[in-house]
């Protein structure tokens, strides 16, 4: 058997180990394994080439990049618990609620600023499932449109910065622009840092709020009998409620976002700032005592021992894929495609999104991006505008089936009477949005670009 189909078959046997659903981390470190040592015996693979895993993993361990990680998972999981969301809820659908489907467009909002907040899918979408879920089927909500809205909202915080995804995704196109650079000639290229891909998806987020909150305001003109409005009675906030309300998630986009933008500190420093905020804010609310931040602390560490885990599994996947030749492979197909980089790009982006079914984003990221990432920057496709591309595909495969975790989410805490086929249908048209987001950043390329070259030209 030759290398090229070597590689090949370890992709293909690592993605059904993975449907079986053994351990992500286990699985892209160990099915390689297997088949370098079985191409080192067949004669296709160079068994020299596992030395340089030692540095491999100290240099994901002492990335300086991949320290905010661990610092923005700490400020997600403590605002969990500091009820931010329940404030803002509260606010947004007593201003909203009086419009049809005001309830819906208020839960959109909330995620939101949640997601500029927090940036952490599953909380967002779990407190979000717990409170806005049964209050819009109270209203007399359309379950499908309940779910849809909350799983879509929910997974905002993998596109509008400060977000896990894009700091995790900045870290490999910088490694594949480096790459792509040095194959052209270039021996000083410019980096592609997280404050890039921050300023690049800053407008792609709020363009996917936008089409989902016009999507609600014309499905509900067309079908009222999905959102009723609320009450006449609901009772308007005062200004100091509404105040108060924002002022929480307002500071902390100011604070950690502004400050990264701004140019003032680092993603690392600001996500620093950010959890240290985020426990002071929890304490001023009196929802904070020894037992609380010890449970965030676990947890967190816990969410982050997982990240790093898959990053290294998908090192020593990336390695031995490499040692088949299988970058040459992929070089020579996205090259050979029809169309240029407008087909090899299209090429890239349904594969990712069909992976997205399967795969969660980060194996994505650290198997797919550093292989097709070189080849796309090498044939002239901007890395900022390829970042954001691939971030808002990626964004739909926290809702698809069959390993959409935003369902699984939501699934776990919904009122026994919604139905699982409720939840399924009710993300389908979010799903489509986001695939129209997509195509609109891939035709006007100046939403992804424009606000990076006017911040740091």
């Amino acid at each position: 058997m030759s290398a090229e189909a070597l590689a090949v078959a370890s992709v293909a046997a690592t993605c059904l180990v993975l449907l079986a659903g053994y351990p992500v981390a286990a699985v892209l470190a160990g099915v390689p394994l297997a088949f370098a040592f079985a191409g080192a015996l067949v004669g296709v693979f160079d068994l020299w080439l596992l030395a340089s895993l030692p540095s491999r993993l100290f240099g994901i361990l002492t990335n300086e990049v991949l320290v905010a990680v661990p610092l923005f998972v700490l400020m997600g999981v403590v605002l969990e618990r500091s009820a931010i969301a329940e404030d803002l809820l509260r606010v947004a659908s007593a201003l909203l609620g009086r419009v049809r489907g005001g309830l819906a467009c208020a839960v959109t909002v909330v995620g939101a600023l949640l997601a500029a907040s927090t940036g952490i899918v599953g909380a967002t979408v779990v407190t979000m499932g717990l409170l806005a879920v049964p209050a819009m089927l109270r209203a007399g909500y359309d379950p499908r449109l309940a779910c849809g809205v909350v799983c879509a909202a929910g997974t905002l915080g993998q596109i509008i910065p400060p977000s896990i995804v894009l700091v995790i995704l900045a870290d490999a196109l910088q490694g594949a622009n480096a790459q792509a650079q040095l194959a052209l000639g270039n021996f000083a290229p410019e980096p592609v840092s997280v404050v890039d891909l921050f300023a690049g998806a800053l407008l792609p987020g709020l363009l996917l709020v936008a089409l989902y909150l016009a999507w609600i305001l014309v499905v509900v003109r067309l079908r009222p009998d999905l959102a009723p409005p609320l009450a006449d009675t609901l009772a308007r906030p005062s200004g100091a409620e509404v105040v108060r309300a924002l002022a929480t998630p307002v500071l902390l986009v100011l604070a950690v976002l502004g400050s990264i933008l701004a140019g003032v500190a680092t993603p690392s420093e600001s996500a620093a700032f950010g959890a240290v905020g985020a426990i002071a804010l929890a304490a001023s609310r009196r929802r904070l005592d020894r037992t609380v931040l010890r449970s965030c602390l676990e947890r967190a560490t816990q969410l982050s021992a997982m990240i790093f885990f898959i990053l290294v599994g998908a090192s020593i996947f990336s390695l031995v894929f490499r040692g088949f030749g299988g970058d040459r492979l992929v070089h020579s197909v996205l090259t050979a495609t029809p169309g240029g980089s407008v087909g090899a790009l299209l090429v890239v982006m349904i594969a990712l999104f069909l992976l997205g079914f399967f795969l969660d984003f980060v194996e994505i990221v650290y198997v797919v991006v550093p292989v097709v990432g070189p080849v796309l920057i090498a044939m002239g496709i901007d890395p900022v505008w390829l970042g954001v591309m691939m971030a808002v595909n990626l964004q739909t495969s926290f809702l698809t089936p069959p390993v959409g975790y935003a369902l699984f989410y939501l699934q776990g805490v919904v009122p026994s009477e919604v139905k699982t086929i409720d939840v399924y249908r009710g993300v389908v048209p979010f799903v489509l949005l986001q695939l129209g987001g997509l195509v609109l950043v891939a035709a006007f390329p100046g939403l992804a670009t424009w606000l990076p070259a006017a911040l740091f030209g």
